[in-house]
């Protein structure tokens, strides 16, 4: 097969790739670098997080109506910047497309 030489390179190689990966990701700079502006991406800080959530069924229901309506109002926003957006925009369905193949020949 591949001989006592390759052996040990996969035996280096099992060996040095840990002990880098640990040397770099165990660094506390990269780690305050890469890790905890993520982390606060993901987790925020409890000032910034809704702390009394609803405990009887009526309550969840009012939450439940009240973010509805939200998405219902922004959908709507949108649908309205989208039609503006449309009338603003010139007809071209009259023009035809050749395409960027046709425009060759």
């Amino acid at each position: 097969m591949g001989g006592p030489n390759l052996e040990v390179f996969k035996f280096g190689l099992y060996l040095f790739v840990p002990v880098v990966a640990l040397l770099h990701f165990g660094d506390p700079q990269w780690y305050h670098n890469h890790v905890l502006p993520y982390k606060e991406q993901l987790f925020p800080r409890g000032d910034k997080t809704h702390m009394l959530l609803p405990t009887d069924q009526a309550a969840v229901k009012a939450e439940l109506a009240r973010i509805k309506a939200e998405k219902l109002a922004r959908k709507q926003e949108r649908d309205q910047a989208t039609q503006e957006h449309q009338q603003s925009q010139p007809d071209v369905s009259s023009r035809t497309s050749r395409g960027w193949s046709r425009s060759w020949w």
